[in-house]
């Protein structure tokens, strides 16, 4: 008897060709796209791309709204986060709770064995493995997907080339269509900057004082909302001649301390509510403290779900609300959220 797989369809290439080549390995292939981000003219485009690659499968698409649960999981904390002075990272939080969990909970409904998504990832049921394809590689986005299900998880494309998967698209009559698309925004509902999302829901531009690390006045800038840790550009130093960057962020008093490079370095972190795939409470790893950023050498001492974590050199511009992800050279060992700096 055959295995069954619930793929999740996003209207995209990576999905649709994930979809195909679990069918051509002999599976029985049901498709589900996820109404998630509010965003308008957003799903009529892409649930109707989604429902051509799953005729073309020739596969059953189910469609899920969870409009409601997208907002009170993954929107509102993106609001809160910055709200607050910190650098949220919602699709760590959305592959936790809904794609990774609203999802294998409709597998269990459908009777699925299987999980599948066009991620670049690979897992061996017991840990998640980085891509083989380092420019797509999204592992650092899935450190906070719960270990439990690890082993009913299938990622056709974690061994496989972007380049290949056009390739593939390219070559196949009636698919053309997704082998021509762009690459997707890494927050989807974002459409320009997230300022000018936020401006939707709170008040963003607000002028206010831009500090030294010791308290002094020295500028001005539009509205703490509009900066992160690290960010040099968009506020006022008087008289200044060489760049400032942003050091810390006050929301309670609309204030931003600035400073130079050399003041944004770390040399620690503490992480809180951890995910990890072992039982070690101290171990050396290399940890990954923003997206896209080289992992460093670190030391990591675990007490009551914080990991303490020692770096091996010093690193600029960590931001609070960011992921701490640990590796064993590809394998991801777990992570959690940076609340201290």
């Amino acid at each position: 008897m055959k295995k069954k797989v619930l793929v999740g369809m996003s209207g995209g290439l990576d999905s649709t060709i994930s979809a195909l080549l679990l069918k051509e390995e002999g599976y029985e292939v049901e498709g589900l796209y996820m109404k998630l981000h509010s965003k308008v003219g957003y799903h009529e485009i892409n649930q109707a791309l989604a429902q051509k690659a799953a005729d073309f499968v020739g596969m059953k698409l189910h469609v899920l709204d969870l409009q409601d649960t997208f907002k009170k999981e993954v929107f509102q904390p993106f609001i809160d986060t910055y709200a607050a002075g910190k650098t949220p990272n919602p699709c760590a939080l959305c592959n936790r709770s809904l794609k990774f969990g609203e999802m294998i909970k409709f597998a269990d409904k459908i009777g699925a064995d299987f999980l599948a998504t066009g991620h670049y990832i690979k897992t061996d049921g017991e840990y998640f493995y980085e891509a083989s394809d380092d420019s797509k590689d999204q592992s650092y986005f899935l450190f906070y997907v719960e270990k439990k299900i690890l082993p009913r998880l299938l990622f056709p494309l974690g061994s496989r080339k972007k380049s290949d998967i056009k390739e593939i698209a390219a070559s196949i009559k009636g698919l053309e269509i997704f082998a021509s698309q762009g690459e997707s925004n890494e927050i989807c509902f974002v459409d320009t900057t997230y300022t000018d999302l936020l401006k939707e829901y709170v008040e963003v531009d607000k002028k206010g004082e831009v500090l030294d690390k010791d308290g002094n006045i020295i500028g001005e800038h539009k509205g703490y909302m509009h900066y992160t840790i690290g960010k040099r550009k968009g506020f006022i130093v008087y008289g200044a001649h060489e760049p400032h960057y942003v050091l810390n962020i006050d929301p309670e008093k609309n204030q931003i301390v600035v400073g130079k490079k050399d003041e944004l370095v770390c040399g620690s972190v503490v992480l809180e509510n951890l995910n990890m795939f072992n039982d070690l409470k101290e171990f050396d790893a290399k940890v990954k403290l923003r997206y896209r950023t080289t992992a460093v050498d670190c030391h990591v001492k675990i007490q009551k779900n914080k990991a303490f974590v020692t770096l091996s050199e010093n690193v600029f511009g960590v931001a609070v609300g960011q992921a701490g992800v640990f590796y064993d050279d590809d394998k991801l060992l777990g992570g959690g959220w940076i609340s201290e700096v």
